[in-house]
């Protein structure tokens, strides 16, 4: 057993010591300078060989000039030529000192290039000519453009809208001052016309009673207004159209009143006659009865109507300010009411008198020479009228 152990001895002392490994860094290092070296010490050599090469395989081209004006065509000459010094020396071997600035290009090519779009039966400039003229697309995108830069600034204050509207060949007079008659009759007749010029002037019913009562008594104190503004006020001429607005009571069913209000056109020179009527708003019978109550059986007036008005009565009983009595008990203002039937009176003026200029065109062609002859002889006089001949006969 001993002798076996010796013989063996320990397993590890029979494994031969490990071989060196190989080292792969200094060699790769040396070879990598040595490359690197030989590398760029060729580099200037191969470079040079690369041009040469590439010399050899792509020929030189010569760069040329190429005018956009042919040679043949002289344009340009010396400024010697106006002023009186001598033209330049002309030759390819000489070089060219003169200054360019002294230099006068001939326009003709130019001009020639041009003359299809600057003539005026060209197609571009036919073609903006007809758009901003005539009701092109020009003219309808720049009226689009106004009418929304309007709207944006009558929405941002509406005060805006009598000033912008202003204007135009339409100028109506209404025979009051107060705000709620004159600021729908405006809106009315700028709607319709586009642009008109509505002013309003105090005027006073005489010989009505303070509260007409009846279609008739309502229209006799519009007409009164209408006489008594032309005669009294020398702003107003014969060619200026007056509207006139009154209002009145009537019982257009046994025991049930209504209060309305007629509107009234009356154009002299044209000989316009158009009314119409309000909304009608039912009035309570107590205060009718109040109305009548309050009228002595004296007053003047009693044929006509009653002495106090309906709204005096209306805006007591409601709470309210004397003028918004219609809205605080209908939800309707007196100016929407005035505003929708004056909306109609616009119209039909508007009507009439195209009519009216229809009829005068017809007239003066078929008188001919002769008014022509009258027209060129002297001024024919017309009469003036008189309060009496304000409205016609049918009307008063």
């Amino acid at each position: 057993m001993g002798d076996q152990q010796k013989k063996t001895g320990n397993i590890l002392s029979n494994v031969s010591p490990p071989s060196e490994l190989p080292s792969f860094i200094t060699a790769n290092v040396a070879t990598a300078g040595a490359e690197m070296a030989m590398t760029q010490a060729s580099s200037p050599i191969r470079s040079d060989e690369a041009n040469t090469k590439k010399d050899e395989t792509e020929p030189f081209i010569p760069t040329t000039f190429s005018p956009a004006i042919p040679p043949s065509k002289d344009t340009s000459q010396s400024a010697s030529s106006v002023g009186g010094v001598g033209p330049l020396p002309e030759g390819p071997s000489e070089p060219m000192n003169q200054d360019f600035a002294s230099m006068i290009l001939n326009p003709e090519p130019v001009a020639a290039a041009l003359s299809p779009i600057t003539q005026g039966g060209s197609a571009l400039f036919g073609w903006m000519k007809g758009a901003v003229s005539g009701g092109g697309i020009l003219q309808k995108v720049a009226e689009k453009a106004k009418n929304s830069v309007d709207t944006i600034v009558t929405t941002l204050d509406p005060q805006m809208r009598e000033y912008i509207n202003s204007g135009g060949d339409t100028e109506v007079i209404v025979a009051s001052d107060k705000d709620d008659k004159v600021r729908p009759i405006r809106e009315a007749f700028q709607t319709v016309f586009g642009k008109a010029t509505v002013i309003g002037l105090p005027a006073q019913a005489a010989g009505i009673a303070a509260q007409p009562v009846g279609f008739a008594a309502g229209l006799k104190g519009a007409e009164h207004r209408i006489n008594s503004i032309r005669a009294e006020n020398p702003r107003v001429d014969d060619h200026l159209p007056v509207v006139a607005i009154e209002n009145f009571l009537v019982e257009l069913f046994p025991s049930q009143w209504f209060d309305a209000g007629v509107i009234l056109l009356f154009d002299y020179a044209k000989n316009i006659l158009l009314k119409t009527v309000t909304q009608m708003t039912p009035i309570p019978l107590p205060v009718v009865a109040a109305l009548q109550a309050d009228t002595p059986d004296d007053y003047l007036l009693r044929d006509t109507g009653f002495c106090c008005t309906v709204g005096s009565i209306m805006a007591r009983n409601l709470n309210t300010p004397h003028t918004e009595w219609h809205r605080t008990y209908t939800s309707v203002a007196r100016s929407e009411m005035i505003l929708a039937a004056a909306k109609t009176i616009a119209t039909l003026y508007k009507q009439a008198t195209l009519d009216y200029q229809q009829q005068q065109e017809l007239t003066t062609a078929a008188s001919g020479p002769s008014a022509a002859g009258g027209a060129a002889g002297g001024a024919v006089a017309v009469p003036t009228p008189t309060v009496d001949d304000g409205l016609p006969d049918s009307t008063k």
